[in-house]
């Protein structure tokens, strides 16, 4: 299996593919991966680099490298996103009195939709509708940070929200 790696260089981005080819620019690279099955999201490393010197398994293409899982994973998310709306996500935060997790509403979304575990990218599609929610007011985020990375970046394992109140005014 082949991997395309970033090459630092007077001419700017640079890279190399293991097959001996030298691509200038990552959209030259991308296109270069995906002509050659690898995932061009990771170019084939199976890793994405949050921060410097923080990697993990490639989101796109579940730490495969390869084109095929990224592009599986790509329609499965299209998919979710087509059946997993606003609308279900809001009604179902509206029945919490309380605090509640994305997986408490991820969960009740894959039981409500009849999806079994690893259908569909249930949870990334949960959690940037709740974001949505978080960024429009109709809810607040009350979990703190479980990890800092360097010093502007925070992971979330299983942040926890509630419905904002709102003011009789």
């Amino acid at each position: 299996m082949h991997a395309i790696s970033p090459q630092s260089g007077v001419l700017g981005d640079a890279f190399a593919c293991d097959c001996g080819a030298v691509l200038a620019g990552r959209m030259t690279a991308e296109l270069h991966a995906a002509e050659n099955g690898l995932c061009s999201a990771c170019l084939g490393t199976a890793e994405e680099q949050l921060a410097p010197g923080l990697l993990r398994g490639c989101s796109a293409c579940v730490g495969t490298g390869r084109r095929k899982e990224q592009i599986t994973w790509q329609l499965a998310y299209a998919e979710a996103e087509q059946r997993i709306t606003m609308s279900l996500v809001r009604g179902i935060v509206a029945g919490f009195d309380g605090p509640f997790r994305l997986s408490e509403i991820a969960d009740t979304v894959r039981a409500g939709l009849g999806l079994a575990t690893g259908r569909m990218p249930v949870g990334p599609r949960v959690r940037d509708l709740l974001l949505r929610m978080q960024a429009g007011g109709e809810i607040t985020m009350l979990s703190a940070p479980d990890e800092m990375v360097g010093t502007d970046m925070v992971l979330y394992r299983d942040p926890q929200w509630q419905r904002a109140r709102t003011l009789g005014i």
